[in-house]
């Protein structure tokens, strides 16, 4: 039969056999437990942000693999930030703040899956995420617009 390939949107560490992943899985013939907890190693450092996933059958060997994909800039940004979810008025109100270290953090993160040829175009198209969400660069505690 050869290979299947499940793709997924799963909670970093709290993937779960239920769906969409364990329905999926079952016909496979993979022992779904090892796969959930496999995922879940692998995505505790983005834990609760949704990341992209996908596991790779060999049908006739059973064995697999996982990819684990980058969660969206939205994502990484609100916990940079520590909030859960960006301002409903951005530009009027700030739903929280971030450092210029943590927009280079969150652009190195995603250079490696960009189409980009710079950190510094990444890191522009951050701070335009940013500004989306209603978040703000801190510079010496006052409020800056990214």
């Amino acid at each position: 039969m050869g290979e299947q390939k499940v793709s997924s949107l799963v909670t970093g560490g709290g993937a779960s056999a239920g769906p969409p992943l364990g329905p999926a899985l079952g016909p496979l013939g993979v022992n779904i437990m090892e796969v959930i907890a496999s995922i879940n190693e692998k995505t505790k450092d983005f834990e609760g942000m949704k990341v992209p996933v996908t596991v790779v059958v060999d049908t006739d060997t059973k064995k697999y693999e996982i990819e684990i994909g980058i969660p969206s800039a939205a994502a990484l940004i609100m916990k940079e930030a520590g909030i859960q979810k960006g301002s409903s008025t951005s530009g009027t109100e700030w739903a929280g703040d971030v450092t210029m270290d943590s927009i280079v953090k969150v652009a190195n993160t995603k250079l490696e899956k960009s189409y980009a040829s710079s950190l510094k175009s990444v890191a522009k198209t951050i701070i335009g995420t940013c500004v989306a969400l209603g978040v703000s660069r801190r510079k010496n505690s006052k409020r800056n617009n990214c």
